[in-house]
């Protein structure tokens, strides 16, 4: 527990690992009989650790889903191999095409249901400030990240379970301007936020949840210049998101609903301020001010 960064955390407790809380050998964090689908599910990254994740926890059947097959078939291996009991399906799709999404949902939810979706994929765009930014390129990382988003939402709602619950893996860059050589990613994660928003609001059966997983070393983050290219900005751990996710998706984190977490915070703190923390705004993204800060 260290590398806090220089801004307000609502948990004294920082963490860059795993917690113990979000460990997949809880019973409270069972996924057994669980259907769950992770887009940016290859054996590296995220979404595929959180595939591992859930494997552990006993998950029923594991869709990961992807551009390249290779990742998605080491990841399958690896899974298949430590948990023999977990049935996972690899396709290879791009969430930026409708008829690939379609496709990709239908045929892992067959004539079944999926209980959890892991949205963990996107793209990073131009590394340009907003001077500078060629507009082809400013426009289209915004216009990607958006696109594979409502894809997804589109395919995933007509096959989710009741109640199913929906962890669309965001950025700090919805929370705050990285800094002036990441334009377009931040306005696309800002807008990505609000397009599951408005999913919660159509489907409010759904749990979604909205994460910064942290600043984890992917082929993304090395595509920005790591961590180096944030002052005072270290690396966190791949676990560090894949627990965190593992919790949310459980009645635990129910509480949470529609709110910007940070995986770095802690859990048992988090789940202190419970009542406080589902019957207000905090950790949403809103107005401050008028109409709802002033008691109007």
């Amino acid at each position: 527990m260290s590398n806090a960064p220089p801004f307000p955390s609502p948990t004294r407790r920082w963490h860059t690992k795993s917690q113990p809380s979000g460990s997949p050998t809880r019973s409270e964090l069972s996924a057994k009989g669980k259907s769950v689908l992770i887009t940016g599910g290859g054996n590296t990254g995220i979404g595929g650790e959180t595939a591992r994740y859930y494997a552990q926890a006993g998950a029923s059947r594991i869709a990961l889903v992807g551009r390249s097959q290779k990742p998605l078939s080491e990841n399958r291996d690896y899974i298949e191999s430590h948990y023999p009991g977990v049935k996972v399906t690899t396709i290879s799709a791009d969430v930026t095409k409708k008829s690939d999404m379609d496709a990709a949902f239908a045929q892992f939810a067959g004539k079944g249901k999926i209980d959890v979706l892991i949205h963990s994929a996107a793209v990073v765009g131009p590394k340009a400030n907003i001077n500078d930014a060629d507009p082809d390129e400013y426009l289209d990382c915004i216009q990607t990240n958006v696109k594979g988003s409502f894809f997804v939402a589109q395919a995933f709602v007509r096959h989710a379970a009741p109640n199913a619950v929906v962890v669309a893996i965001n950025s700090w860059g919805a929370h705050l301007s990285l800094n002036d050589n990441f334009a377009s990613y931040c306005v696309a994660k800002l807008a990505v936020y609000r397009l599951w928003d408005t999913v919660a609001i159509s489907n409010p059966n759904l749990a979604i949840f909205h994460t910064q997983p942290g600043v984890i070393v992917t082929q993304m983050n090395l595509k920005t210049g790591g961590a180096d290219s944030f002052k005072d900005v270290k690396t966190d751990d791949v676990s560090l998101p894949a627990s965190f996710n593992l919790w949310l998706s459980s009645p635990e984190a129910r509480f949470l609903k529609g709110k910007f977490l940070w995986c770095n915070w802690d859990i048992e703190e988090l789940k202190a301020q419970a009542k406080e923390i589902e019957a207000g705004t905090k950790l949403n993204i809103g107005l401050v001010g008028w109409p709802f800060g002033d008691g109007v």
